[in-house]
C-alpha cells in the first residue's frame, strides 16, 4: 500500500522536473545601446596598445628625413645663384621634409618619439635649429592645446582663434573686420603662420605663457640658430642662406598652418563648455581623420591620423597607421580627403544652437 501511494508522488515529480528542463528559455535581455562616452573609452583602450616607443623606427625616420634634406639643401646652395629655378623647385620636397622634421620635434615634446626623456629633448631641440620653434616654449603649449582642445571656456592655447556666433555678433564693425582677416586663408596660411615661425617665436610675448616662463627657451633657441647659421651664412653669404632657407620656411610653415587648421576646423567638429566637456570625447570626436595620399602621410609624419593623436598622444607618428588599419571604426570618424578639406577653409564660427562650424554667409545679412 505504502508503495503504490508514492509511485504516483515520484511519477509526478518526474514529470515535473521533465517539463521545466524542456519549457524554452527566457530570451536574454536586450543589450542596451553603447553611449558616446561608452564608445570613446572602447577606442581609446584600442589605441592604448599602441602607445611606446620602437626605437629602431625612431631612428630610421631620423635618417629618411635628415639626410635626403642635407642633400637636397646642399644642391640649392650649388644652384642658388646659376639656376634658381632650380633652387625653387627643390624648396617643395625641402620643405616637406621640413614637415616631417617638425613631426619629429613634435612627438618628442609629447615624449612618445624615444623611451627616453633625455633623449627626446636632445633630438626636439635639435630639430627645432631647423623648424625654429622654441621646443620647451612650444611643448608647454601644445601641452595646454591638448588638455583643453574643444573647451569653450578655455581656448586660446595653441589653437587657432575660434568665435561662437554669438560672440562674434556682439563684436563692433572694427572687431568683426579684424576677426574676419584673422580667418581669411591668405592672411592665415599666407602671412599669418610663416610669421608666427619666423618672427613671433623669436620673442617671448605673444604666447599663452607669460614671459617670464617663454624667455628662456626662447632665448636658448635664438643663440643656437646664431651659433648654426653663422657659419652657414659666413662660407655661402647671408643673401644665399635667406634666398635658400626663406622660401622652404614659407611653404613648410604655410603646410604646417593648414594641417592644424585642418585637424580641428572642419564642420562636424566639437565644442562644449566646461561643464560638459570630456577630454576623450573632445579628443576623438573634434579632431579630424584627414585621409591624405600616402606620399603625403610620410612627409606630414601621419599627422592627419589626429583623431588618434588626440586620442593618445603617446603614439608615435610612426604607430599611428598601425594603429588605424587594426580598427576599422576608426576610419570612419571625421574622414576627411583632401577634397573635402578644402570646403572647411570658409568656416568660421561655432554655432551653439547647430553644434557644428558655420561661415559667415551662413549668418543673418545684419550680422
Amino acid at each position: 500500500m505504502n508503495l503504490s501511494l508514492k509511485q504516483p508522488l515520484q511519477a509526478e515529480g518526474r514529470a515535473d522536473v521533465i517539463m521545466r528542463e524542456t519549457r524554452p528559455a527566457s530570451p536574454p535581455p536586450a543589450a542596451m545601446p553603447e553611449t558616446q562616452k561608452q564608445r570613446v573609452r572602447r577606442l581609446a583602450a584600442h589605441c592604448q596598445k599602441y602607445r611606446g616607443s620602437v626605437p629602431a623606427l625612431a631612428i630610421q625616420q631620423l635618417v629618411t628625413t635628415l639626410v635626403p634634406l642635407v642633400l637636397l639643401v646642399g644642391v640649392m646652395f650649388a644652384t642658388v645663384e646659376h639656376a634658381y629655378w632650380v633652387t625653387l623647385l627643390l624648396a617643395l620636397p625641402a620643405a616637406g621634409l621640413l614637415v616631417r622634421a617638425f613631426i619629429i620635434q613634435h612627438d618628442c615634446g609629447h615624449g612618445s618619439f624615444f623611451s627616453s626623456r633625455p633623449v627626446n629633448d636632445f633630438v626636439g631641440r635639435a630639430m627645432s635649429l631647423l623648424t625654429l620653434a622654441p621646443y620647451g616654449l612650444w611643448r608647454r603649449e601644445h601641452a595646454q592645446h591638448h588638455a583643453t582642445s574643444g573647451n569653450l571656456d578655455r581656448r586660446g592655447a595653441g589653437d587657432i582663434d575660434t568665435m561662437t556666433v554669438a560672440e562674434y555678433q556682439k563684436l563692433s564693425k572694427l572687431g568683426k573686420l579684424h576677426y574676419k582677416l584673422y580667418r581669411h586663408p591668405l592672411f592665415l596660411f599666407g602671412l599669418g603662420v610663416p610669421a608666427y615661425f619666423v618672427l613671433i617665436q623669436r620673442l617671448p610675448w605673444m604666447h599663452s605663457l607669460p614671459p617670464r616662463d617663454a624667455w628662456k627657451s626662447v632665448l636658448a633657441l635664438n643663440l643656437g640658430l646664431i651659433a648654426f647659421y653663422a657659419p652657414l651664412c659666413y662660407f655661402f653669404g647671408v643673401a644665399n642662406v635667406l634666398w635658400v632657407g626663406l622660401p622652404v620656411l614659407h611653404i613648410a610653415a604655410a603646410t604646417g598652418g593648414w594641417l592644424f587648421f585642418i585637424q580641428h576646423q572642419f564642420e562636424e567638429t566639437t565644442w562644449d563648455k566646461a561643464e560638459g566637456w570630456d577630454f576623450q570625447v573632445a579628443a576623438l570626436l573634434g579632431s579630424s581623420y584627414y585621409d591624405l595620399p600616402k606620399i603625403m602621410n610620410w612627409f606630414t609624419g601621419n599627422i592627419g591620423l589626429h583623431h588618434i593623436h588626440h586620442l593618445n598622444s603617446m603614439i608615435p607618428n610612426y604607430r599611428l597607421s598601425a594603429c588605424l588599419e587594426a580598427s576599422p571604426e576608426l576610419k570612419s570618424i571625421n574622414r576627411l580627403t583632401l577634397r573635402d578639406s578644402i570646403a572647411c577653409a570658409r568656416l568660421k564660427l561655432w554655432d551653439e544652437d547647430q553644434r557644428r562650424l558655420v561661415g559667415f554667409d551662413e549668418l543673418p545679412t545684419t550680422a
